[in-house]
């Protein structure tokens, strides 16, 4: 199925045009983009250090999990907006009950947080990717998705694009959710807390695998996640305060609504479109159980 549904993808969203917001936020030089990430420079090891280990002179990094711990990373600086990019290889093999998750996040009481998190699970059977998105201490905006390729064979890039109009999750540059700012409705949004980026690998087995059905097998430790080209050469750099960020977006005239920009949200829709209709298992906007009345954002994303 997931083989005969990619085929269905058509070129213009296998190659869709970059984000205005993208270019927009080229402006913004608070990160380097002349020199290439470093893990040694760019990051801390926030667990288990004895069981990161970063290669290749810097470009790449390595999370390890066993039946004693798992381990994570977190970016030194702190970002308001922007496009921020990771390459990851997941646990290949039997890896039911672990999870890997790759997320930005504030450290605050009432916290944002854009969260990616896989699912992994039996060898063979496809990878889960779950999204979740918090706003002022409020997450439980749950989707997954089943992604259409091995993520364990190869390196693939998982991006998020935030800007103040609305928040894209995306998989090898295409969509695959999209949430929208709807302040004018109640609905928070993530807008006034810096956030850093965050990875760890760890055990999940009480719920990532068929719901807890499937357990880690320890015979097949230790389970390896890798991880290259980062990049938020595009992002606003968070120094002191937000003032900086915000007053550089409000200047940057985003919302011209020309012909390229309508074009733009209609490719972009047609992905929605295409993902919604052939790999989303869950949305919460959906789950009349949990949700009878849909959230108020529901609508727009």
């Amino acid at each position: 199925m997931l083989l005969m549904a990619t085929s269905t993808l058509s070129s213009n969203l296998a190659f869709l045009s970059i984000s205005k917001a993208v270019l927009l936020l080229l402006l913004f030089v608070f990160s380097s983009s002349a020199t290439l990430s470093s893990f040694d420079r760019d990051f801390s090891i926030t667990w288990a250090p004895e069981r990161v280990k970063i290669l290749d002179q810097g470009r790449q990094l390595q999370l390890s999990l066993d039946n004693t711990s798992g381990s994570g990373f977190a970016s030194k600086n702190k970002y308001l907006f922007g496009n921020i990019d990771m390459q990851i290889k997941l646990v290949p093999g039997n890896s039911a009950g672990t999870v890997t998750a790759y997320y930005l996040f504030s450290e605050s009481e009432q916290h944002d947080e854009l969260d990616p998190e896989f699912l992994e699970n039996v060898s063979g059977q496809p990878y889960i990717l779950q999204t979740n998105v918090f706003a002022s201490g409020k997450g439980e905006r749950e989707q997954r998705l089943f992604l259409w390729f091995d993520p364990t064979q190869d390196f693939h890039t998982y991006s998020v694009i935030w800007t103040p109009p609305h928040i894209l999750f995306l998989v090898d540059g295409i969509p695959i959710r999209r949430y929208a700012n709807k302040e004018s409705l109640g609905v928070a949004f993530l807008n006034n807390q810096a956030m850093g980026v965050y990875s760890s690998l760890w055990t999940g087995d009480s719920w990532a695998t068929r719901g807890g059905l499937d357990k880690i097998d320890w015979t097949q430790a230790p389970f390896l996640a890798s991880y290259r080209n980062f990049s938020a050469s595009t992002a606003c750099v968070v120094t002191t305060n937000l003032n900086n960020c915000k007053q550089l977006w409000a200047h940057s005239n985003f919302n011209s609504n020309s012909d390229s920009d309508k074009q733009l949200e209609q490719e972009q829709q047609q992905s929605l479109d295409w993902v919604k209709k052939n790999f989303i298992i869950y949305d919460y906007c959906t789950d009349a159980q949990r949700n009878p009345t849909p959230p108020p954002e529901c609508a727009f994303n």
